[in-house]
């Protein structure tokens, strides 16, 4: 027993690892390929990739139909239930496909954009192409190849950086951006196939999607919410406002994400096929939770909040002042983006103990009652519903963590004390720093202080606090070092 929850501390330290370096590494490296490409194109370039985002998302969540999920679920995952994922994602994808090709014209309607009958029929090819890498993705994700999934995520944003680059300085603007996404998706299929010993066989036997399907749809029915909730914005915006509105929100919602996955897909490659695996012992999967509730709240609370104090001088800095509306708009969804990461272990939780139809209820719930207070808020200006959507999102948390409480009997006092003191030191530490360096002029000058003071308070004050994940990350590192 203990060797097991050795080798499975050992997994999870790695996965968390790998995760956080190819999370890092694939935002520097958006980061690089997204200033040369907003220094190029401008924010109505933008728009109407913007508006097609609300579709695509649907779209992929329709794909997928939570399969990757319930392969990870299952005890053991035989060549038929992959097989049969595989082939029904590729007939589902051609079907969708067709299906948005003919609403193309109704789209464009839609938002008064002629450009979009195109455009969308191009962008949206990306659906067909990433049907073939659901199946062997599934695979990596079920078998915690976390190295496998990060290099294949590497490849895909070097290959999707270049090939905006290049399409960017030839003058094709928003044509560059949506060949991005299907050259990402094309990539990162090879690269999973190239890594997935499975292989798919033309006698199709469609009898697993029955137990498969009986776990998935629910799932699929909260990722269409869940994308909802991510894109409302996108569309809401692209309906009552104009396409340099758009395409600045769409560039922030680019930072924004940049941030937030360095911890948020780290948690999502890692937090549910790892508390899958200790689903039954409540006790120790408590302990697990905990632990990376800690690790996540202690990573997330700083990066986010910091990204909220040094938005204006970044964007300012490296894409110039024509962003600096998509900068302000950044400011308030990183403070939200500390909290993603959060929801996200509540609802892998949920999500590992097949509580689908709660998560599924919960997030449509939450969907809707977003939808209400963003349409109620549109006329009084695009801050004021972004302020409204991060408090809304950051107060349903205590409703996820309910239904944890249920599940695994994690109190509030135990889950604001797992949370609580790391935002409210991340919180204090940029008051201190936005304090300390309000006075300088030099924007260059302003965000180099802000980096090091708060980087340099934050990692002190969780030293003299004795902060077990500072301890912890300290000791890997130097561990690797040395085995190095």
């Amino acid at each position: 027993m203990s060797n097991a929850g050795g080798n499975l501390k050992n997994t999870v330290a790695k996965g968390f690892l790998w995760g956080g370096m190819g999370n890092v590494v694939s935002q520097l490296l958006n980061l690089f390929f997204g200033i040369f490409l907003a220094r190029i194109l401008t924010p109505e370039d933008y728009g109407p990739i913007g508006m097609l985002a609300f579709f695509s998302a649907i779209a992929c969540s329709l794909q997928e139909s939570g399969f990757v999920a319930a392969l990870a679920n299952r005890k053991v995952a035989t060549h038929d239930d992959y097989n049969a994922v595989f082939w029904f994602n590729i007939l589902v994808s051609f079907f969708m496909y067709g299906c948005l090709f003919a609403c193309a014209p109704l789209i464009a309607e839609f938002f008064n954009e002629p450009v979009l009958v195109e455009l969308s029929r191009y962008n949206f090819l990306g659906i067909v192409v990433a049907s073939f890498g659901i199946a062997p993705s599934a695979y990596l994700f079920r078998e915690l190849k976390v190295k496998e999934r990060t290099i294949s995520q590497i490849l895909s944003v070097v290959a999707t950086g270049l090939t905006g680059s290049i399409m960017a300085l030839k003058g094709y603007s928003y044509w560059g951006i949506a060949t991005q996404s299907i050259v990402y998706v094309l990539v990162r299929a090879v690269v999973c196939w190239w890594y997935t010993p499975w292989r798919p066989s033309l006698r199709v036997n469609f009898a697993p999607l029955r137990y498969l399907f009986a776990f998935s749809y629910r799932l699929l029915i909260t990722n269409i919410f869940q994308r909802f909730n991510w894109n409302i914005f996108s569309l809401i915006l692209g309906k009552y406002y104009n396409r340099t509105d758009v395409g600045n929100y769409t560039k922030s919602a680019e930072w924004f994400n940049m941030g937030g996955e360095v911890v948020n897909g780290m948690v999502n490659a890692m937090a549910q096929p790892t508390l899958a695996k200790v689903v039954d012992d409540n006790e120790r999967q408590l302990r697990v939770f905990r632990k990376m509730l800690r690790f996540t709240a202690f990573v997330s609370f700083f990066l986010m909040f910091g990204l909220s104090l040094v938005a204006k001088e970044v964007i300012t800095i490296i894409i110039t002042d024509k962003w600096i509306e998509s900068a302000r708009m950044l400011q308030i969804l990183a403070v939200w983006g500390a909290f993603m990461p959060v929801q996200s272990m509540l609802t892998n939780l949920l999500v590992s103990r097949g509580r689908v139809r709660i998560y599924m209820w919960c997030t449509i719930v939450q969907g809707v009652l977003m939808l209400g207070i963003l349409l109620a808020i549109h006329p009084f200006g695009i801050k004021n519903m972004l302020i409204s959507y991060c408090i809304f999102n950051a107060m349903w948390l205590f409703v996820w963590q309910y239904f944890a409480h249920r599940e695994i009997f994690i109190s509030i006092p135990m889950f604001l004390r797992d949370v609580l003191p790391y935002m409210l030191l991340a919180a204090a530490v940029m008051c201190l720093t936005h304090i300390f360096t309000v006075s300088i002029d030099n924007l260059y000058v302003l965000l180099l202080s802000r980096m090091t003071i708060a980087a340099c308070l934050y990692i002190s004050a969780s030293y003299i606090l004795r902060s077990e994940e500072l301890h912890e990350i300290i000791c890997f590192l130097f561990k690797r070092k040395k085995q190095a």
